[in-house]
């Protein structure tokens, strides 16, 4: 049997699908491209937007068009609160959440001998296990993915995660290792760990936390490359930030959230810091960690955010001097204590707002590279195209150079020479 996949939404999502696309192949199914003639298609749903929400429901409609009987399965967080909805979609045959992934086979044949749609979603338990998926290589990345743990218990105000996911579960230590092992030795030499809330790692475990993992990470034989997908700032403790300035493995680029640049709007999110705990926080990671790059996630447009709300946002980006910002309007969520919220924004002025820090983002973008011409950087070469090769430095520059031959998968010294944005332009160093 052939069988399709496509992922929305996160990294973790990525990882999840990766994992149990491996399950497919040991049983022997052919994977196919999601725009194929297929038997099976496997859709792994996003809901944290509107938009993901969106994308979901078109993408699970698109398979019938391509196969009148095809068996569609839906898995992730939109079928995790909206299982029934999702069994209404025409050849719509599967249903699960986000726990019992390992056993989609099984769900499968269970189909295939009753024909009886099925419903395999079920509610996450506070107690719940960490379901542990493992990869053993990454299909369409030269970096590997890794998941580490799921959930997560802050319930920011405007988050439907926690309700999707569940609380903090961790992957155990030896797991996570061997995994690492193998993926290094299958040719990754750049690991990425995620999860829901990748930093609060450990927080279920006994006397094991996120900075002893990346200790034990640091002595793996062949991995050249630790980056963290995603940060909080109330996680870059001692201990992290410890690990962080006496590693040759962890990259000189963190992703730290900060959502609202208004102090207002940090209370009414239920974010736990303040601006001037944030910039603190930063100046620190900065005089540990030399020639870090840090970019973020901001929300525009929250409930109650004023005019003067969002110019002190916009403020306060531009003091702590982020290299890129990863912008989005605020979604409404139902089922979140922010879409009962007075005094929703406008759709045109969050458009407008979103438009701003996006011109901001290339501003503060561009001045960061143009402080990195004529610097030498190590770059793992991921893909080739138009007669490129493409790549990221570890402080996560997107760098293309010309080669006369394929050097994909290697990791190669060069020299910065221009500008080409959203890329730099380099040569390999002699």
């Amino acid at each position: 049997m052939k069988v399709a996949f496509h992922t929305l939404g996160c990294k973790v999502n990525a990882y999840e699908t990766e994992a149990i696309m491996e399950l497919f192949m040991e049983k022997g199914f052919e994977i196919v491209d999601y725009e194929e003639f297929s038997d099976v298609y496997i859709v792994n749903s996003c809901m944290v937007t509107n938009s993901g929400e969106r994308k979901s429901k078109q993408m699970i409609r698109r398979p019938i068009s391509i196969n009148p009987n095809a068996i569609i399965i839906v898995m992730g967080c939109l079928s995790q609160l909206k299982a029934k909805a999702m069994l209404d979609i025409p050849g719509v045959k599967i249903v699960l959440g986000t726990k019992n992934r390992h056993l989609i086979i099984d769900y499968l044949n269970e189909y295939l001998n009753n024909k009886v749609p099925l419903d395999k979603s079920e509610k996450l338990e506070k107690d719940e296990s960490f379901e542990n998926l493992e990869i053993n290589r990454f299909k369409n990345h030269k970096r590997a993915f890794l998941k580490i743990q799921d959930g997560c218990n802050n319930f920011c105000t405007y988050c439907i995660i926690p309700y999707t996911r569940g609380r903090i579960r961790s992957k155990t230590k030896d797991i996570i290792l061997e995994e690492v092992k193998e993926l290094v030795a299958n040719g990754h030499i750049e690991i990425v760990l995620t999860g829901i809330h990748t930093g609060g790692y450990g927080e279920d475990l006994k006397d094991y936390s996120f900075a002893d993992l990346l200790k034990d990470l640091e002595v793996i034989d062949g991995l050249k490359r630790i980056r963290i997908s995603s940060i909080e700032i109330t996680e870059l403790d001692e201990k992290v930030l410890e690990v962080i300035a006496n590693s040759h493995k962890i990259v000189n680029h963190l992703h730290i959230p900060l959502q609202s640049g208004s102090e207002k709007i940090l209370k009414l999110m239920n974010r736990k810091y303040t601006k001037k705990e944030f910039l603190s926080k930063i100046r620190e990671i900065r005089s540990v960690f030399k020639e870090v790059a840090i970019t973020t996630d901001v929300i525009v447009g929250f409930p109650g955010e004023t005019d003067q709300d969002f110019k002190e946002a916009y403020d306060f980006i531009k003091e702590v001097n982020f290299q890129e910002l990863h912008v989005f309007p605020y979604s409404r969520r139902q089922g979140t204590p922010a879409d009962k919220m007075k005094n929703q924004v406008n759709g045109k002025v969050k458009k407008e707002r979103v438009h701003q820090l996006l011109e901001l983002s290339d501003i503060l973008k561009e001045k960061y590279m143009k402080s990195q011409i004529n610097k030498t950087k190590s770059v793992i070469i991921e893909q080739e195209k138009d007669g490129w090769y493409f790549g990221h430095s570890k402080d996560y520059l997107s760098v293309k150079i010309k080669s006369d031959i394929d050097i994909i998968g290697k990791e190669k010294l060069v020299v910065l020479n221009q500008i080409d944005f959203p890329n730099i332009v380099a040569t390999i160093k002699k």
